[in-house]
């Protein structure tokens, strides 16, 4: 398969989201927040029929949608402080009505590509974009792993301790926001919060430390999109589904086996 270039590129730009999805998906999970990465998606979906119907490239569109999406979300999570998971109801909702009006209004013929992923259509700039981004991304959470490690567990105490808890909510927001329009071509808007939650619902089963929670989630995410890239050539399926339930029998499998040794 990989005599194919759009393998090759499939492959590289796979194992780069792989290692940028579980990452910041861990955060987010100690933080209760895996909701948002749905949110962001449907959000992005409609940033990309937008990109269509003006015929602008649509994960640029979609990459400015999710952003102002996670600034929405940060906002309407301070005005709701006792309902803050309602900020994540209202932006899906206002996502979800954009991007169905969006999809009847104009030509939105390969928004299927956008939906579930697809590998034939990977291209050179995508993985140049896939590469600055993602490198960004891991290095941004390497130099602020402390801070976001402290405000994971308790953000108050967090804030008194000194640690930005709204500058850092917010730019935390716009790097998942980021990681869901880049991750589209592989996985798929649909199913990219797949990709953020799995790999670390099996790492926290076997982890017992932060560090190594975090490593394993980035191991189980990487298996699941080499493993499931080979499925979606050879068994010529979507690849982000082929992703997602790989990453899925991952868990399965990590329950069991967990199960078994107690």
């Amino acid at each position: 398969m990989f005599y194919y270039d759009f393998m090759r590129r499939s492959f590289i730009m796979g194992i780069i989201i792989a290692m940028i999805a579980p990452t910041v998906g861990y955060f987010l999970v100690l933080r209760r927040q895996s909701v948002i990465g749905d949110t962001l998606s449907h959000v992005a979906l409609s940033g990309a029929a937008f990109g269509m119907i003006t015929n602008t490239y649509p994960v640029y569109t979609a990459i400015i949608f999710a952003i102002i999406a996670a600034f929405g979300i940060e906002g309407l999570r301070r005005k709701y402080e006792n309902y803050a998971e309602l900020s994540l109801s209202i932006v899906l909702s206002a996502g979800v009505g954009l991007a169905s009006v969006l999809l009847s209004l104009g030509n939105t013929q390969g928004i299927l590509s956008y939906l579930f992923g697809s590998l034939s259509l990977v291209n050179t700039d995508e993985i140049i974009l896939v590469i600055g981004l993602g490198v960004v991304i891991l290095i941004t959470v390497f130099i602020l792993y402390k801070k976001l490690f402290y405000m994971a567990f308790d953000e108050e105490s967090a804030y008194l301790a000194g640690v930005p808890v709204k500058s850092l909510n917010l730019f935390f927001s716009v790097l998942v926001a980021v990681t869901v329009a880049i991750s589209m071509r592989i996985v798929g808007v649909l199913l990219i919060s797949s990709l953020m939650v799995l790999p670390v619902a099996a790492s926290l089963i076997i982890a017992n430390s932060f560090k190594s929670g975090l490593m394993y989630s980035i191991l189980f995410g990487v298996i699941s999109v080499v493993i499931g890239l080979i499925a979606s050539y050879y068994l010529d399926l979507a690849s982000g589904g082929a992703i997602v339930l790989t990453a899925l029998i991952l868990l399965i499998v990590t329950i069991i086996i967990h199960s078994k040794k107690k």
